[in-house]
């Protein structure tokens, strides 16, 4: 098994203060020019990765190269343009062998990779959200790393993401990731585009995405990328949203992430809130609920300590709602204390008021949540 990399801990660096890290590789950096895997370089980022674990890191990779691998395998990487239909059909030759590289590069470290396929949708509807980040935890419970891509089989022109950027953004929002980790082609924003313009300044860190910041966005140069500085943008906007830092740094060397955690150039996009928080907030900030439930005063007393909500200390349903949606948690003499979003659907909840989290694969047929509300998805009003 080979040795991984050294990852710098001495500079005040971003990487060193990560905890859960999403990793976004575009096409052009996995991918040669000839549409075959960079596999080398893989295996590197591969060996960024355990070192990472060794310090306490969870990771997650996004990755691109897909299409552009099996264009190649299908003969069409003469084609300029693909047709939907043809894309679909690359991506569903190239997903194999992709994964089978992230595979082959994590298991030289005895790390585990699991492959993930979402949609847009899986990222905005609640309850596909919730789903797709409870397998994403239970998986990094696991000790594998998640390599996700958009689903280019399934997803159609009108309804897909069309650049990992934002995919990864979302799935650092989705999984409550702190740090977001852009590898592309250049070394982070600048004041104009470095290539055209030898008086662009290089912007080390953004703290605010202000109309001036977003003005200095240039395009994809052509190629087999299909992002560009505008949808890296659009990802730090979602990013620092959800309180995830983000870097853009240049990934086309080897041990990219090393680098970065030594003294690499980046652009950091640094956010006002930790995740948590800023989950916290948006709950806070929803002005309606789709139901109430009422609890005891055992489960006032285990709320304000920070606890979760569990089914034991529930005793009235209120309203229908749905899994994923979110609820007010009220005491005995009908003061919202709290507000959070439901492990269950109404019918499921009433179902289970009042009895014990491990008897919920009995009442209800599966086995369900041990909390009706999750701490971290609960707010004290």
């Amino acid at each position: 098994m080979p040795e991984a990399a050294t990852l710098a801990t001495s500079a005040p660096h971003k990487l060193s203060q990560a905890r859960r890290l999403v990793v976004k590789i575009g096409s052009a950096i996995i991918v040669d020019e000839g549409g075959e895997i960079r596999q080398s370089w893989l295996e590197s980022v591969a060996d960024d990765l355990a070192g990472l674990r060794k310090n306490g890191v969870e990771s997650i990779i996004v990755t691109s190269g897909a299409v552009a691998i099996g264009r190649r395998v299908l003969g069409l990487e003469r084609t300029r343009s693909l047709r939907i239909e043809e894309k679909q059909a690359a991506a569903a030759i190239g997903q194999i062998r992709l994964v089978e590289a992230y595979r082959a590069g994590l298991a030289r470290h005895g790390i585990i990779a699991a492959q993930v396929l979402v949609t847009p949708e899986d990222t905005e509807a609640r309850r596909r959200h919730l789903n797709a980040r409870a397998t994403l935890t239970t998986l990094l419970g696991l000790g594998t790393v998640p390599v996700i891509n958009e689903n280019d089989t399934v997803a159609t022109a009108e309804l897909r993401f069309g650049d990992n950027d934002r995919l990864a953004a979302r799935v650092a929002q989705m999984a409550s990731a702190d740090t977001l980790v852009l590898l592309s082609d250049i070394d982070g924003l600048y004041t104009a585009d470095p290539r055209t313009n030898p008086d662009a300044a290089h912007l080390p860190e953004v703290t605010e995405l202000t109309p001036e910041i977003e003005a200095m966005a240039g395009e994809a140069r052509p190629g087999i990328s299909s992002g560009g500085m505008v949808t890296k943008l659009a990802a730090a906007r979602i990013a620092m949203a959800a309180g995830c830092r983000m870097a853009i740094t240049d990934g086309r060397g080897r041990h990219p992430l090393a680098a970065l955690a030594g003294t690499a150039r980046a652009t950091w996009f640094i956010p006002g809130a930790e995740p948590l928080t800023a989950r916290k907030r948006w709950i806070a900030a929803h002005l309606s609920v789709g139901g109430h439930v009422v609890v005891d005063d055992g489960a006032v007393q285990a709320l304000g300590s920070g606890k979760s909500l569990l089914p034991a200390g529930v005793t009235v349903i209120i309203g229908q709602f749905e899994r994923g949606d979110l609820i007010g948690v009220q005491d005995t003499d009908g003061r919202e204390i709290a507000r959070g979003l439901s492990n269950y659907a109404a019918d499921e909840a009433r179902a289970l008021a009042g009895r014990h989290s491990g008897l919920s694969e009995s009442i209800l047929g599966y086995r369900g949540r041990e909390e009706l509300i999750h701490r971290d998805d609960l707010v004290l009003t």
